[in-house]
């Protein structure tokens, strides 16, 4: 388990529970617009931190914390990440998992063990615009559309969210998202920011809050 980052308090990372933030390191995709670079493709500015310091730091936090949520880079290209969340189940946590939903089989197992009580699931851009936009060409479009079947006709509480980035999405983004992500009880639209740690930097803007507002109508009657 490659551990390269811990905030200790989060309050808006897991919905309605006071959690600490674990951050994995490295993941199967290259958005050009990701805020967490260190995690891709700089993790040697990153030092890990071993597993059983964090283990002991969340074990100092029972009855304090809530949650806890394990996001990247991708967690799931962890090996271990099943064991970690183990540990971390049997400490007491709720645990909400952020993934990129590349990796079905690890979500699905997962969940069948118990060990996931929250999945936030990014969906990067329109179908037929995937893999430009997650800087992955090539990019088998069957493990998002499994991922994202999963967790609509399972039992797991989720979310779906993208991140608008101006020079990437449009419209036509969002008109695609819709009707893929039909039936889902939260998506959750979120506005470019560069937080000084983006992979490709000086290259993307944020939209218009105006902008922003009509990407939510188009997607709006099909969430809920």
């Amino acid at each position: 388990m490659h551990i390269h980052g811990l905030q200790k308090l989060a309050m808006v990372d897991y919905p309605g529970k006071l959690a600490a933030t674990v951050f994995t390191g490295g993941c199967d995709l290259r958005c050009p617009f990701c805020h967490n670079a260190l995690l891709v493709t700089r993790l040697a500015e990153t030092p890990e931190i071993p597993v059983q310091e964090v283990l002991d730091f969340l074990a100092s936090r029972k009855g304090l914390l809530d949650g806890v949520v394990l996001t990247g880079g991708e967690p799931l290209l962890q090996p271990d990440a099943a064991e970690f969340l183990q540990a971390v189940r049997e400490l007491g946590f709720a645990v909400k998992l952020d993934t990129n939903g590349c990796r079905p089989d690890l979500l699905k197992d997962l969940c069948r063990k118990g060990f996931l009580d929250y999945v936030a699931m990014d969906i990067k851009a329109g179908r037929e615009h995937y893999p430009q936009v997650s800087g992955t060409p090539g990019l088998n479009m069957t493990l998002i559309d499994e991922s994202i079947r999963f967790l609509i006709t399972g039992s797991i509480p989720f979310e779906f969210r993208t991140t608008a980035v101006k020079g990437l999405h449009s419209k036509e983004d969002f008109h695609q998202i819709g009707p893929w992500i039909e039936g889902c009880p939260h998506y959750f639209i979120q506005n470019f920011t560069d937080n000084g740690e983006v992979l490709f930097p000086e290259t993307f803007q944020a939209f218009h809050k105006e902008e922003l507002e009509e990407f939510a109508e188009i997607v709006r009657p099909f969430v809920g």
